[in-house]
């Protein structure tokens, strides 16, 4: 499973790091960065969360 993301949907706001803060950082603006695309075992669930978490569609997931 491979988390994506948009960077151009991206506003900032933040919400997608909260459920999964393994997988995504925020940089000093507060915008969405992939720590890595492929999703690690066992954080398939954060990685749905911030998917579902993202308010303007940046982040998908790819099986």
């Amino acid at each position: 499973m491979k988390l994506l993301l948009d960077s151009t949907r991206c506003q900032g706001y933040g919400l997608c790091q909260e459920p999964a803060p393994e997988l995504i950082d925020l940089d000093e603006w507060g915008y969405a960065q992939i720590r890595a695309t492929d999703v690690p075992p066992g954080d398939e669930e954060a990685a749905e969360a911030a998917v579902a978490a993202c308010p303007n569609a940046a982040l998908r997931l790819v099986k």
